[in-house]
């Protein structure tokens, strides 16, 4: 860049599109990749501790001012900074609003873009639409861990909740194990569950996708099950429920949003495998007492139950670990893998910053400029 003008790269949704955010296969190897960079330090996210997820805006449930939003399901902003080193070397934020109201308006619940700035100066390098690219990454994460965990014949998939999130889940299932032949999901509404399956109907017309009624049915003889359902927090017995006999043995079980299992079945034979067990220490640090009633995915409550004494740390097995080759790709025949996925701007920024390098190299996007020469200086 030939300072002091500045200029950055508006990538829009379609220009995103061009420029490969919808490369699963390369996102998982991206994430795998970033995974390996979390475990030797090489990053650093928001708070003290490095390791915060973000910082979020919420709303009173009422207000005397009449413009103040209130509170409402995923009524938030939230921002989310990181720095990635190894060949990333970028840091940046993705930022969004959430509202389950927009979809009365024809928008997505959660409205996301990515800010990428030169870790030196601070100044912008690219704004891009983010939706996509959070997907994605978010199905990128779970895709690095039924790669390395999920039984190479697996050919039942289990799906719990039919939005965006569990297409990302699905597209990164068949990058990893294309031998899927059956598709089973379980939804609350009819019309989320008819798109979700003529979605896969014309993505991967080989598979045999319905729904189903329940949870268990869902789970059981299922090799994968993908959990991604929004639901209220605040009270773990409203979250949603596996119990273990309806669990094949062998599976993996993902979820990046609320799940309950019973506490027996997690002390003592599931096995407990995190994206970054520090984001969850973060979080029960942030969060104390019994994080898991605010952040409702299953490694939440287990820190929890560490932080009671009930289980110890070295119960919970960190996935970088087993792709550095210093733990066990497994460590039991037939073991259920119970796989948390949190969300980190690490992942945003990792897979931002290779769509960001793909436009610049295909001449994507739209050049703007900050400034010839900044007036205040």
């Amino acid at each position: 860049m030939d300072y002091p003008k500045v200029e950055f790269l508006y990538l829009n949704e379609e220009d995103m599109i061009a420029a490969g955010v919808k490369d699963m296969a390369g996102c998982i190897e991206t994430m795998e990749e970033m995974f390996k960079l979390l475990k030797v330090g090489d990053y650093r996210m928001g708070g003290a501790n490095g390791n915060s997820h973000g910082c979020m805006v919420m709303f009173p449930e009422s207000s005397p001012f009449p413009e103040m939003p209130v509170d409402g399901p995923d009524r938030r902003f939230m921002a989310m900074p990181a720095y990635l080193g190894g060949k990333f070397d970028m840091a940046g934020m993705k930022w969004y609003g959430s509202n389950c109201a927009n979809k009365s308006k024809g928008l997505p619940r959660s409205v996301l873009m990515l800010a990428l700035n030169d870790k030196d100066t601070g100044v912008p390098l690219a704004y891009m639409s983010a939706n996509i690219l959070s997907a994605y990454r978010t199905g990128a994460v779970p895709g690095v861990g039924y790669k390395y965990f999920a039984k190479e014949d697996a050919k039942v998939v289990g799906i719990i909740g039919p939005g965006v999130m569990s297409k990302s889940s699905l597209a990164a299932i068949m990058a990893v194990r294309p031998g899927i032949t059956t598709v089973k999901v379980k939804g609350r509404g009819k019309a989320s569950l008819d798109k979700f399956i003529q979605h896969v109907k014309k993505e991967y017309p080989q598979v045999d996708v319905y729904a189903v009624d329940t949870i268990e049915e869902a789970v059981r003889d299922s090799d994968i099950v993908a959990a991604n359902t929004s639901t209220p927090t605040g009270n773990p017995e409203e979250y949603p429920y596996i119990a273990e006999e309806w669990i094949k043995p062998g599976a993996v079980i993902s979820s990046t949003a609320a799940l309950r299992f019973d506490d027996d079945f997690i002390m003592n034979r599931a096995r407990i495998v995190a994206d970054n067990i520090k984001l969850y220490e973060a979080w029960e640090e942030e969060m104390k007492p019994h994080a898991y009633n605010t952040i409702p995915i299953p490694a939440v409550h287990v820190m929890d139950l560490v932080e009671e004494g009930k289980m110890k740390e070295e119960q919970v097995d960190d996935l970088s670990d087993v792709l550095m080759g210093n733990i066990p790709v497994h460590r039991k025949e037939d073991e259920i893998v119970l796989y948390s996925i949190g969300g980190m701007p690490v992942e945003d920024i990792a897979w931002g910053t290779v769509v960001y390098r793909n436009a610049l190299k295909k001449n994507i996007g739209t050049k703007l400029k900050l400034w010839d020469s900044p007036s205040m200086i």
